[in-house]
């Protein structure tokens, strides 16, 4: 029940990009898996090159997908000269915590090795998700070099997997905290729904009851990465998001501003917003305020 209840959460549909004139679909940017694909997108005019917006869907580490309308808003990056690069990765079902931060730093390996060819710029290479997507942008952004993350194996190992920039929308950090919290908020887990729970997304990423395993919990937790070579952050939350609690990310913000500096880390608490397909987050002003940072840092 609790895999239905959060693959029905996260059925978006296909997004529509038929007015998008360059596009590149389905490349593999590793071959262990189908799921290693990615779909490249490049402003209307143009030569390059072009600054990226790696974008990183959500779904609970189970369900979502590359091609589908969770990367309208970030789209919006190809009129202020983005090329927008959209990946899929391994979910829960398929293997096991590390493999999606694996595929994640192979697609930018990726992207790097190929830039020439598609007129990205690898020098400048921003991610940006929401909810697993989220997580997994925190992760590319805290975890550069960071060796049991790395699966070189996949391809171009002569290539960095740091970014430039990364934007965070309701992620999780801190995977053991998050019932307690929702708690706290007065948004208690329905019986059986909670994160702790055997069959909880984040169980199933892991393969084992996150209760039982504290020390896989610590390696898979962004938090733990926190280190002075992390990219600039801008994290949103909203204030009411009843499946990833807000202090996720005021704790995460807090704990990053207190090594990167407060300069390098904004965060924004969204009042009244849930988790997902809110749409305070996705209105043209709050998407505006996304590239501006984006600006800020790679332009």
């Amino acid at each position: 029940m609790f895999r239905e209840h959060y693959a029905i959460q996260n059925i978006h549909p296909p997004a529509d990009t038929r007015h998008i004139r360059r596009k590149f679909l389905d490349i593999p940017y590793a071959h262990l898996s189908p799921s290693q694909k990615l779909d490249i997108y490049l402003p209307d005019e143009g030569e390059g090159p072009f600054p990226v917006i790696v974008f990183i869907h959500g779904g609970a580490f189970m369900g979502g997908d590359k091609g589908d309308s969770q990367i309208m808003p970030v789209l919006e990056g190809l009129k202020r000269g983005y090329a927008v690069v959209s990946i899929n990765y391994r979910l829960s079902w398929e293997a096991k915590f590390p493999a999606l931060v694996h595929d994640a730093k192979a697609a930018i390996r990726w992207i790097r090795a190929n830039a020439q060819q598609y007129h990205l710029d690898p020098d400048r290479i921003a991610a940006w998700g929401g909810s697993a997507g989220g997580y997994l942008v925190s992760m590319l952004g805290v975890t550069a070099g960071v060796k049991e993350l790395e699966d070189l194996t996949l391809g171009n190992p002569d290539q960095p997997s740091n970014i430039q920039a990364a934007v965070v929308w309701f992620g999780p950090t801190d995977f053991l905290k998050m019932d307690e919290q929702l708690r706290e908020n007065g948004l208690p887990p329905q019986p059986g729904m909670e994160h702790s729970g055997p069959n909880s997304p984040e169980s199933l990423l892991l393969g084992e009851q996150i209760t039982k395993v504290p020390d896989l919990v610590r390696a898979a937790n962004p938090e733990t990465y926190i280190n002075p070579n992390a990219p600039p952050f801008f994290i949103q939350h909203g204030t009411k998001d009843d499946v990833v609690p807000v202090q996720q990310s005021i704790h995460f913000a807090s704990k990053l501003a207190a090594v990167l500096g407060e300069d390098k880390v904004r965060l924004e608490l969204l009042e009244g917003a849930g988790h997902g397909d809110d749409p305070q987050f996705t209105t043209p002003e709050n998407v505006r305020k996304v590239l501006d940072f984006l600006d800020e840092h790679l332009k």
